[in-house]
């Protein structure tokens, strides 16, 4: 099944890639939800794919092996066990 993911809007590193943060004491005050360090000094800019913090969300995702339960032709539903991506009446691809 394939289908566009809830948006989430703009996101910190905690939440979009599961850093962990700094700990709260030994000096750190505002910088619990930070991500830190970036890179080296030396290469004067940001690699890309480094992780920060963006968008999340709202993109194009698939979820494979979900299990069809039950088919009603009657009413034009379909039945399905798992987690389908995206919002309640959205879009969804279903392929075999």
């Amino acid at each position: 099944m394939t289908g566009t993911s809830k948006g989430k809007g703009f996101q910190g590193v905690v939440r979009r890639h599961g850093f962990h943060g700094s700990p709260k004491t030994h000096g750190h005050k505002d910088q619990l939800r930070m991500s830190g360090s970036i890179g080296s000094g030396g290469v004067q800019h940001v690699f890309k794919g480094t992780h920060m913090g963006g968008h999340m969300g709202d993109a194009k995702t698939t979820v494979k092996n979900l299990e069809i339960i039950e088919v009603n032709e009657k009413e034009g539903i379909l039945s399905i066990k798992g987690a389908i991506p995206g919002a309640r009446h959205g879009l969804i691809c279903i392929e075999t």
